[in-house]
């Protein structure tokens, strides 16, 4: 089985403004509410290439309602632990001669609110998969990732870890499965700016021996690079065409990687897919489809 968790979930409220102004009335000429977090886009793509997830993680107040109602309309299975204050936080995203996006607080997890995340996760074992993903709210002790994998830890599961800096280096010693961070971060946790696919590899491969697995460095119009268990290095430039939207590309990479490498065992296939996946979210204004990451990974060929 594979799980996600998304400490701080979100209703994603899309609008579009021509001509957006400050200090006056805009009206919008599109609107959309999605479902929102890092985890939740890894299980919607994971769905869409035709896996099944469990998507955990908190919920409150009527938002959160509309959060798990949004997840069962995508077929999203889901077990969120409800939380009595506050509620599911909204974010904003205004899309006109730029982009602005207003994120909300999230709700206060309590201490029992954590215990019961722990319990959903203690059924995990041998052979499942877990995607840990996004910030970790200031409501929530900082070191969630390495209390997580340090309670699962030697029962089999293949865990995955999408973060920045300091929420990502210090789970490299419990081995996780895969870390996909992108150039920007790779590089400001190694202080460096990197820019090409050549300046990338070096610095996965000091993840890689800091405990890492696999290291899935996304490069946006760069393409990705992948050090892979083995020890192959898997360097690839980016497809080509429009960018119309960049949230939840990086997750959808993950999701592909995932998908490619459970249907394949192959390393370099996964890596494929999951460049693909990460490409075809950024091309639409929708999360990845298992048509358009086969049509891409085809025109690659």
């Amino acid at each position: 089985m594979i799980y996600t968790v998304t400490f701080n979930p979100s209703l994603d409220y899309i609008v579009r403004v021509d001509d957006m102004r400050l200090g006056v009335i805009n009206r919008t000429s599109y609107e959309q509410i999605l479902p929102g977090g890092k985890g939740i886009n890894v299980s919607i793509v994971l769905g869409n290439l035709g896996h099944a997830s469990r998507a955990l993680g908190f919920s409150a107040g009527f938002t959160g309602i509309a959060l798990e109602s949004l997840l069962a309309a995508s077929g999203i299975d889901h077990d969120l632990v409800h939380v009595d204050e506050g509620f599911t936080r909204i974010n904003a995203k205004i899309k006109s001669n730029e982009e602005t996006e207003l994120n909300g607080q999230g709700p206060r997890i309590a201490e029992d609110n954590i215990a019961e995340l722990y319990a959903k996760l203690d059924v995990l074992g041998e052979g499942d998969i877990l995607v840990i993903s996004g910030s970790v709210p200031n409501t929530l002790p900082g070191d969630m990732y390495e209390r997580i994998m340090a309670r699962l830890d030697g029962r089999g599961v293949r865990i995955v870890v999408d973060a920045e800096r300091d929420l990502l280096t210090r789970v490299l010693p419990y081995k996780p499965f895969l870390v996909k961070p992108n150039n920007i971060e790779l590089g400001d946790i190694f202080g460096v700016e990197l820019k090409t696919r050549d300046e990338v590899v070096p610095y996965a491969k000091q993840l890689q021996e800091k405990g890492a697995v696999n290291v899935l460095v996304s490069m946006a119009g760069e393409g990705g690079v992948l050090v892979d268990a083995d020890g192959g290095v898997h360097k690839s430039p980016a497809a080509k065409g429009t960018v119309v939207n960049s949230v939840g590309a990086g997750d959808s990479s993950v999701a592909g990687f995932i998908a490619g490498y459970l249907e394949t065992g192959s390393y370099e296939t996964a890596f494929k897919m999951g460049l693909s996946a990460g490409s075809a979210s950024a091309f639409s204004d929708h999360l990845a489809t298992r048509a358009e990451v086969e049509e891409l990974m085809a025109r690659a060929q």
